[in-house]
C-alpha cells in the first residue's frame, strides 16, 4: 500500500476549520494516480504530522520556513514495476507539484521528498507476511 507520511509546520495547517489537510490529502492521492492506475485510490493512505513552532531547525537555528517534508513508503517492487516506467521520478515531480498545489509556488524548492521501498517480505498484513 502506498502511504505517505507529510512533517510540515502546525502553522501551515490552520486551525480546526482549515482546510489544508484534506487539500494535502487529496493532491497526494491524486499525484500517486499519476504514476499508478485508479483501482490505487483506495490504497492510498495520508498521514500529516504538525510540528510546532520552535521545533523545526535548518542549519543550526530553529526556523518558521515552510520546508514539508513528504515519505511515500510503498513495496520496493513497486517503484521498480515495469508498468510503472520511471516511477520515482514520476512520482518525485508529482508529489512536489501536489504540495505546491495546496502551499503555493513559494515552497517549491523546499519541498523534500522521499521514496522509501519496503523489501518483499519485510511488510505484513492481517498477520501475515507481504
Amino acid at each position: 500500500m502506498p502511504h505517505f507520511e507529510v512533517q510540515i509546520h502546525e502553522e501551515a495547517l490552520g486551525g480546526e476549520d482549515s482546510p489544508v489537510s484534506g487539500q494535502l490529502i487529496k493532491e497526494l492521492t491524486e499525484a500517486a494516480l499519476t504514476v499508478y492506475p485508479e483501482s490505487f485510490r483506495k490504497l492510498v493512505g495520508v498521514e500529516i504530522f504538525g510540528v510546532p513552532s520552535g521545533r523545526w531547525g535548518v542549519g543550526g537555528k530553529i526556523t518558521d520556513e515552510l520546508a514539508p517534508i513528504v515519505t511515500l513508503r510503498s513495496r520496493e517492487g513497486l517503484f521498480h514495476h515495469p508498468d510503472f516506467v520511471g516511477a520515482p521520478a514520476r512520482l518525485i515531480s508529482a508529489i512536489t507539484d501536489a504540495v505546491v498545489a495546496v502551499l503555493g509556488e513559494s515552497v517549491r524548492e523546499r519541498v523534500t521528498v522521499r521514496l522509501l521501498g519496503v523489501p518483499t517480505g519485510r511488510s505484513g498484513v492481517g498477520g501475515e507476511p507481504a
